[in-house]
């Protein structure tokens, strides 16, 4: 099985391009603390550290992570583990290690940037898009938690 489940700070703004056939793709790279720290040299004991790993969207996870992700934005990723080689220009071959994104959840508020635009709400929910949608929500909404399985 080839799972990957990362909980992280996007370290820059997305970036999202499109292939000759149209699919959208978004690269970006994600800020996953460690539980420990290291200890060497170069930082003092106790200060926590980062792994910073590539991730790549395809279709509508791209589109979704152009629309709606920032530099600093808290993430959940699930998805797979993939290595790949290519051949450079000067005829090195080259290995990329990166994670392919099957799902992104956010997990904590949306960070302010003076360029973000302003929004109903970071993770809200988008209105219904047909009226018979409403009661199925309120219906959702109004389940006694003790009722709930978990």
């Amino acid at each position: 099985m080839n799972k990957v489940i990362l909980s992280g700070r996007l370290t820059r703004d997305p970036e999202v391009r499109y292939t000759q056939s149209g699919k959208a793709v978004a690269s970006f790279t994600l800020a996953v603390d460690r539980r420990f720290a290291r200890r060497n040299a170069d930082q003092q004991n106790g200060q926590p550290t980062a792994d910073f790993v590539p991730c790549v969207a395809w279709e509508r996870q791209a589109d979704f992570v152009g629309n709606h992700l920032i530099k600093g934005s808290p993430i959940l990723v699930d998805g797979r583990l993939q290595i790949r080689s290519y051949e450079a220009q000067d005829g090195s071959r080259r290995y990329v290690t990166e994670i392919v994104v099957n799902n992104i959840e956010f997990n904590g508020p949306r960070p302010q940037s003076a360029g973000a635009p302003q929004s109903a709400g970071y993770g809200a929910q988008a209105p219904a898009a047909a009226p018979q949608a409403q009661p199925q929500q309120e219906a959702a909404q109004q389940i006694p938690d003790s009722d709930i399985p978990f």
